[in-house]
């Protein structure tokens, strides 16, 4: 379980550098087409694969440049707001949003933003210091026997590390309306990560909602519900 784990902390590092599209390569696609899912997939492999290979967390100097040159990697494609939405599930919802009223529905907008920078530092550290263990590692991104042609493509990754047997990563991969593919999920498996925060997510909010004593129609308790998930993310084991 810890190793299975362990690939998912690489593969989540892989998933939030590919989850929006760099400002150069929104620039340029007028000039050139898309590249594939595959493609996609190899080049973002490559560029976490180049900052591991400098990775150095014997000293806090070391640990801290490492930290940075992957925020540098993940800050200039991830979309972190989308990511937090999704994390929060049925409270970021469009059903949720439409039933709060003007000032509720404003609260929600900060709170998203408020998660968002909590989330985004959140993920930078976990998976600098997780993808530390791969920078020796065997990585694979199988050629697809076939043509890309769907909107929706599978994306699979071989990942050997010496003593433990390969796994292989399923990147759930969709193609936007100006041909750009964005990794919308991966599945290690048994174990999605989408799955993982939200019930993260929604069991820190459960948990908050019982000690509130929140009716099910008090907006303004599951507001105080959110904001305390927020204020304590990352903090609780």
């Amino acid at each position: 379980m810890i190793a299975r784990m362990s690939v998912l902390l690489f593969a989540a590092g892989v998933l939030i550098a590919s989850l929006g599209v760099p400002a150069q390569a929104q620039e340029a696609k007028s000039e050139a087409p898309s590249i594939s899912a595959y493609d996609t997939v190899f080049n973002t492999t490559e560029r976490v694969m180049d900052v591991l290979a400098t990775a150095d967390d014997s000293t806090e100097e070391g640990l801290t440049s490492y930290i940075d040159g992957l925020r540098g990697v993940m800050d200039d494609a991830v979309d972190y707001r989308g990511f937090s939405r999704a994390v929060m599930g049925n409270f970021a919802s469009k059903r949720y949003y439409m039933s709060l009223s003007d000032e509720g529905r404003a609260t929600l907008r900060d709170q998203l933003e408020a998660f968002t920078e909590v989330m985004s530092q959140n993920l930078v550290e976990t998976y600098a210091k997780g993808l530390i263990a791969f920078a020796q590692a065997e990585i694979e991104v199988v050629k697809p026997e076939g043509a890309e042609s769907a909107s929706i493509e599978s994306v699979y990754q071989k990942i050997k590390r010496a003593n433990d047997e390969p796994y292989l990563v399923e990147y759930k991969m969709r193609q936007s309306k100006d041909g750009n593919w964005q990794l919308v999920n991966v599945i290690i498996e048994d174990v999605n990560l989408g799955d993982i925060y939200r019930s993260q997510f929604d069991s820190a909010a459960k948990k908050y909602a019982r000690s509130l004593k929140c009716e099910s129609n008090d907006s303004a308790c599951f507001e105080q519900v959110v904001q305390s998930v927020i204020d304590n993310w990352g903090k609780e084991g």
